[in-house]
């Protein structure tokens, strides 16, 4: 992580950490503590109903971690939470938003990979019934404008910027020119989650490089297994790629698999992706993978639910995290190693 990075989301922690000490000694006008703060302590959410929408798959390597920092919250803070994993479909993601609405919690922390078009109308029914939202890892501009003061936030990396700034960094690192030959295996034809794929390949295109896009289909989206013969198939033909980016947690972590079986040598092509986990921090130390920008995703969990119980208990409006900037490589990866072990980066 760099240290602009760094230095950013302690801060963030830090405010967090004095904010809960403040709260947890809220007195009345006759310096006795608020009923909610005297009769939980730090678990000034108790007896709050949240839906929480992790991502893909239970025990799926990033939506493990954004999982983790919701539990995290959780049991610092009390409330009642129910966990709904969405194969990182977006149409599934609107159905279980419907089916969480109709079970009438109090707030829903969502993944905005749907896009506003798809969620605007159902947050806007879900507001008239009294009931929060917030949103991780993929933006919701509209919503975010239009019910910030009612606590709608969000929590992740600015995701064009983060494409962006993955393509800018490859290319110094590499040493990439115009004419050279990438590949982009990313989530483009998405509202909103498509914006990191896009910041990739718009900088890739101004800096003169011949870019082969393929979209990552549902089945790979679900399970990165399965783009072992998309994979190959593309390696095969491009015998003369230089670089490559993976757009997507779970791929990234599976490059080794997909250069074993295409028959690539660690190093032989620069990969460049996203977030860790234990076989992405194997796969930079065995030289499959050379750079991952890293989104902090437990953050996006954990400040999730906060989000929603600093909202539905005192009135806080939305808070805008961004959780992603921070590369990692074999030059930090031995520090980050046993915190990725534990599935908190």
């Amino acid at each position: 992580m760099n240290g602009i990075v760094r230095s950013r989301v302690w801060r963030c922690v830090a405010t967090v950490a004095a904010l809960m000490v403040a709260l947890s000694g809220c007195s009345d006008t006759n310096n006795k503590k608020t009923d909610n703060t005297a009769a939980s302590g730090a678990q000034f959410c108790k007896g709050v109903k949240i839906v929480f929408f992790p991502g893909g798959t239970p025990g799926g390597g990033f939506e493990s971690v954004v999982y983790n920092g919701a539990k995290a919250a959780q049991a610092a803070f009390g409330p009642s939470v129910t966990y709904q994993w969405s194969d990182w479909d977006p149409q599934k993601m609107i159905t279980q938003f419907q089916q969480a609405v109709a079970t009438h919690p109090d707030a829903i922390a969502i993944m905005g990979h749907p896009g506003d078009a798809s969620f605007d109308p159902l947050i806007a029914d879900a507001r008239g019934k009294g009931i929060l939202v917030t949103s991780m890892n993929t933006q919701l501009p509209t919503a975010e404008s239009t019910y910030l003061t009612q606590g709608f936030g969000y929590a992740g990396a600015i995701l064009y910027d983060a494409g962006a700034d993955l393509a800018k960094e490859a290319i110094k690192r590499d040493n990439l020119k115009a004419g050279d030959r990438v590949f982009v295996w990313g989530l483009l034809s998405q509202p909103g989650r498509g914006q990191r794929t896009k910041g990739i390949v718009d900088t890739l295109k101004a800096a003169g490089m011949t870019v082969d896009y393929l979209e990552i289909d549902d089945a790979t989206n679900a399970d990165p297994a399965n783009g072992v013969s998309v994979f190959t198939g593309y390696a095969s033909k491009h015998r003369d790629v230089k670089a490559m980016f993976i757009d997507h947690g779970n791929l990234t972590s599976s490059t080794p698999t997909y250069m074993k079986a295409a028959n690539l040598q660690p190093g032989s092509v620069y990969v460049a992706g996203f977030d860790m986990s234990p076989a992405t921090v194997k796969g930079i130390k065995d030289g499959y993978i050379s750079l991952v920008i890293d989104q902090q995703e437990w953050l996006q969990g954990f400040f999730g639910i906060l989000q929603l119980c600093l909202t539905k208990q005192y009135g806080f409006s939305g808070l805008e995290i961004n959780t992603g900037g921070g590369f990692d490589d074999k030059s930090n990866i031995d520090q980050l190693d046993p915190l990725v072990t534990k599935q908190i980066r």
